[in-house]
């Protein structure tokens, strides 16, 4: 998802405009996403699947049930504590959403942070790949994962459970608001459904949302976008905040050193360490006051 950003600074608007299709599926963001490709990677539109690595120690991997089917998840944190569902980017269960599972673990009291495996198995590991994936993702089904991973950790101990997400993930984080009236706070980053998939306006949650000023996602996580997403929220009387962060692109939350080093890669190169901390602080208080049993 990272891929609007890192070619904002020469794309168009109107070639960034394309966001969620309305079907399950999403089609492609851009008007050409081959030649996108080709400029972004030295693999062009190639595309390899290639299995998940490993969890890391630190997580259990489980499997949940949802409806005939069955997915992969992993648990870290507090058994007992609130239950937060953490939501990939277009890349897949990488490593940069495990360290933001495992960072929203230890926040103040402690959480039970639950990653659903929205791509089965499969991780993007360059855009090409990531593209293919998001591009062929079932969006009604992901939907139904998450509502799934909410009855799982009401199920085993945590009595409240929010719904956290960034890019893509943030975008879903919004529809499970609407779509899964078992959740019971949502924080997205960078990320806003189309209409079609689910209606902001008409959340059953509390909503915190963050963007970075520099977005060129037009129309997904720009500023535009932040701006329509909460007054929508306001208009319907949903308990929300929507926060900007000046200086900052899309993506900004990840400050580990290989996302740091992938983000640069693609021309996102900048670095704000007291934006990031300040988002993690709103989001600890969001979380706190609405899943506190």
């Amino acid at each position: 998802m990272m891929l609007a950003a890192a070619v904002g600074r020469s794309l168009s608007s109107s070639a960034a405009s394309r966001i969620f299709a309305p079907t399950t599926k999403a089609r492609c963001f851009f008007s050409s996403p081959s030649s996108l490709l080709r400029s972004l990677s030295s693999s062009s539109a190639r595309f390899l699947v290639r299995a998940m690595a490993a969890s890391a120690d630190s997580f259990k991997k489980i499997q949940i049930q949802r409806e005939d089917t069955t997915f992969d998840a992993y648990v870290v944190g507090k058994e007992d504590a609130p239950g937060i569902v953490v939501l990939q980017e277009w890349w897949g269960v990488d490593f940069e959403i495990k360290n933001h599972a495992i960072k929203i673990s230890q926040l103040e009291p402690g959480f039970k942070a639950l990653i659903p495996d929205l791509y089965p198995g499969k991780v993007g590991l360059d855009v090409a790949e990531a593209q293919h994936l998001m591009d062929n993702l079932d969006w009604q089904g992901a939907v139904k994962d998450i509502r799934a991973s909410v009855n799982w950790l009401k199920a085993n101990g945590s009595k409240k459970v929010g719904v956290t997400g960034f890019c893509m993930g943030g975008a879903l984080s919004i529809a499970s608001s609407v779509l899964a009236p078992e959740v019971d706070a949502v924080v997205a980053f960078y990320g806003v459904p189309s209409s079609e998939l689910a209606d902001p306006a008409q959340a059953k949650a509390p909503v915190q949302a963050h963007f970075g000023e520099l977005d060129n996602f037009v129309g997904f996580s720009d500023v535009t976008a932040a701006k329509a997403l909460e007054e929508k929220l306001k208009a319907a009387g949903v308990p929300h905040e929507v926060h900007i962060y000046p200086g900052n692109a899309h993506a900004f939350m990840n400050r580990s050193p290989d996302g740091i080093q992938r983000r640069k890669g693609m021309g996102l190169p900048d670095e704000d360490e007291a934006a990031v901390e300040l988002a993690w602080s709103r989001f600890e208080s969001w979380m706190n006051s609405h899943l506190s049993a």
